[in-house]
């Protein structure tokens, strides 16, 4: 499975020629981004899987009550079995407007078994300002489930203390994005690179002139623009499915130590380096045989204990690795050995320290 891999990943970078991407794959305008909002809320109508009576939840059913004039009287708490206190979720994409729906996550702030079966009460969900953005309300669609014996056996499928609610929330304020309104637009990478800032700052200069753009950093181009929204929007629009061919990425060797994966980008190389792995078996085994005595000797019967210890010493040829290899090098020559993805792991991880891997070593 490592060599298949290995290998179609070796030859998909290598000889595939470069691509040329949309700019609008390789980051955003700045302004133009999400906004996460959140809320505290009950859910009602549970089952008997809900809170039971924690202060904190009593409080809320008490305070949702308060909303419609009802008052209840002092010592007397409802039964809270059939309620839980929620945290509500959602992203306000860019440009929503009032009346547009999102959808929302829904997860148990206390000790609710199961949110199956309940429905959200009208809450309202604040931006990072503390400010109202939408309101939250509707049933819950829960895709875990649990259920538990008499004799406190119990099974638990997914998580059945969080769900979603589908358009759940309406947009009630939009968040301005003030593109319109800046001194000029600018571009922003996804992944800093001075060399892909610069070819997209020249492929809008060929369709827009000469000092239409500039790459300021490594993540941002400058865009020079006319005021007005039609005006932004169309050049925005038109920006964003020119074509650029992306600078290649820095090399890196990408490990994560606890299943094994092992991920090589084509820009990885590898200075001259010999490499032998092989593993060393020692072998202990235990064994017992019964001695008896001798006629008329008067001893006795024996267990004599026997050892035999074996070494086991599995040898992999040395391979070489001359100046210079690219990816299909490397992959052909950790194949020759039949590296498992631990041996390959291990030799990375020498030939980093050897000096001899040009790349960033990244372990997860």
């Amino acid at each position: 499975m490592l060599r298949f891999f290995l290998t179609l990943f070796a030859t998909l970078t290598i000889a595939a020629p470069a691509q040329a991407d949309r700019i609008k794959d390789l980051g955003a305008f700045q302004g133009i981004r999400s906004n996460q909002l959140t809320g505290y809320g009950v859910v009602v109508g549970l089952p008997g899987t809900g809170d039971d009576n924690l202060e904190y939840t009593v409080q809320s059913l008490k305070a949702v009550a308060s909303r419609f004039g009802l008052q209840l009287p002092p010592g007397v708490n409802p039964g809270m079995k059939n309620a839980a206190v929620v945290m509500i979720t959602a992203e306000l994409p860019p440009f929503a407007k009032p009346g547009q729906k999102l959808d929302i996550t829904v997860a148990s702030m206390g000790k609710a078994k199961s949110l199956r079966g309940g429905s959200l009460i009208l809450t309202p969900l604040l931006g990072a300002d503390n400010q109202v953005y939408a309101m939250a309300q509707g049933n819950l669609a829960v895709g875990g489930l649990g259920a538990e014996g008499a004799d406190g056996s119990k099974i638990v499928v997914n998580i059945p203390s969080s769900g979603r609610i589908p358009e759940g929330a309406t947009v009630e304020r939009a968040v301005a994005t003030g593109f319109d309104q800046s001194a000029g637009l600018t571009f922003n990478l996804q992944r800093a690179d001075f060399t892909t800032a610069q070819n997209v700052a020249g492929a809008i200069n060929q369709v827009l002139g000469a000092g239409a753009a500039q790459a300021i950093d490594a993540v941002s181009v400058q865009v020079r623009a006319a005021g007005g929204a039609h005006n932004r929007a169309t050049l925005m629009a038109r920006i964003e499915n020119l074509d650029v061919v992306a600078a290649e990425p820095s090399a890196k060797v990408i490990v994560n130590a606890r299943t094994g994966t092992v991920v090589i980008n084509s820009a990885v190389r590898v200075g001259p380096a010999a490499v032998s792995h092989g593993k060393l078996t020692v072998r202990i085994d235990e064994a017992q045989r019964v001695v008896q005595p001798e006629a008329l000797s008067n001893g006795e019967t024996a267990v004599e204990q026997r050892s035999s210890v074996s070494v086991e010493e599995e040898k992999k040829p040395m391979f070489l690795l001359n100046p210079g290899p690219k990816l299909a090098d490397v992959v052909k020559a950790v194949n020759a050995i039949g590296a498992s993805p631990a041996d390959l792991v291990a030799i990375l991880e020498a030939l980093k320290q050897a000096g001899a891997l040009k790349a960033e070593l990244i372990i997860l």
